[in-house]
């Protein structure tokens, strides 16, 4: 069984959309002064490219850390969906003269490499959310799919952020703009984490639990660690942070759900961020995780969003089968 796609459906979360003009509004005045908007790192441009016609019937944009991994999952859910190329055409980078991202398209989905911490998504948010609101599409979302280190969960287990916290612990991303320290909120959509969620089934051999996500700018030091170049605390205080940090909810550290969620809660954009963890930190620090492990691991995210996609394909009516 294989389907086709209807492109430019005039489906959305509230159902009353017109499709000609899409969901995504930007809060910048400053970009109706531009003849033309470059997206310099996705080697875009809309006075170069047919954005609306390229990009206007997208409805997921999942993204993660490396080329390798959003490649895979492209190839993935290429197979979940059952989804015919176009004859004459095959799975491409669409990124690939920009050299910084790669970006794969499989019908409504588009799979995006972000690479690591959030300066480099907050480059990637920044244009994708542009690359949305210029393709004119219908309340698209964005699901990050990602690695994590645990805290007091077992290794392999997916994580679904509830809330993402900073390395203070609140619920916040700074942003520090001309001179000036600029707070927004970090929120991630409720009702989208929900049903990630729902996607698991009892027979996986792993668990799917909400929890919040801690944001650090770095691997070592911002999460804590006591093996890295330079390091001025002690084992002691590590398990005393980590600690604190668990019994407020927090499950899982990594380095992007703040900005994450601050940026797409500011353009409107309903997003989640599912990982998995690759490690207990309250076990150690070093990953020990074998490669064939973190191969397998890195499967479950993509397994879950892969049944969420599916599940809201045909909810929505986005597909004719065949």
């Amino acid at each position: 069984m294989s389907f086709n796609f209807e492109k430019n459906s005039n489906h959305s979360s509230n159902g009353n959309q017109n499709k000609d003009e899409g969901t995504v509004h930007l809060n910048n005045e400053n970009l109706k002064l531009l003849k033309e908007d470059v997206l310099y790192h996705l080697a875009l441009g809309t006075a170069t490219h047919d954005l609306k016609t390229m990009f206007g019937d997208v409805k997921y944009v999942c993204m993660g850390g490396t080329t390798n991994r959003m490649k895979n999952f492209a190839e993935f859910i290429t197979k979940e969906l059952q989804f015919n190329f176009p004859v004459g055409t095959q799975l491409l980078d669409l990124c690939e003269k920009g050299n910084r991202f790669a970006m794969y398209k499989v019908g409504p989905v588009l799979s995006v490499s972000h690479g690591m911490g959030m300066p480099s998504l907050s480059i990637l948010l920044h244009e994708m959310a542009k690359l949305m609101h210029y393709a004119k599409c219908i309340d698209p979302v964005f699901i990050r799919i990602g690695t994590s280190g645990g805290i007091g969960v077992p290794p392999g287990t997916v994580v679904v952020t509830s809330n993402p916290v900073n390395g203070f612990l609140k619920n916040e991303h700074e942003f520090i703009i001309l001179g000036e320290r600029v707070i927004r909120p970090a929120i991630l959509d409720y009702n989208l984490s929900q049903s990630l969620i729902a996607c698991s089934d009892k027979h996986d051999n792993f668990e799917v639990i909400a929890g919040k996500t801690m944001a650090t700018d770095d691997f070592y030091e911002g999460q804590g660690r006591t093996d890295g170049a330079v390091c001025w605390h002690n084992e002691e205080q590590k398990f005393k942070f980590l600690k604190r940090a668990y019994n407020i909810g927090v499950r899982n550290i990594e380095m992007e759900s703040t900005v994450f969620g601050a940026l797409t809660h500011s353009t409107g954009i309903r997003a989640a961020d599912v990982c998995v963890t690759i490690i207990d930190r309250l076990e150690g620090d070093q990953v020990t995780t074998t490669k064939e492990d973190k191969n397998q691991f890195e499967l479950r995210p993509q397994t879950i969003v892969g049944r969420y996609i599916k599940k809201d394909i045909e909810r929505l009516g986005l597909l004719k089968q065949k």
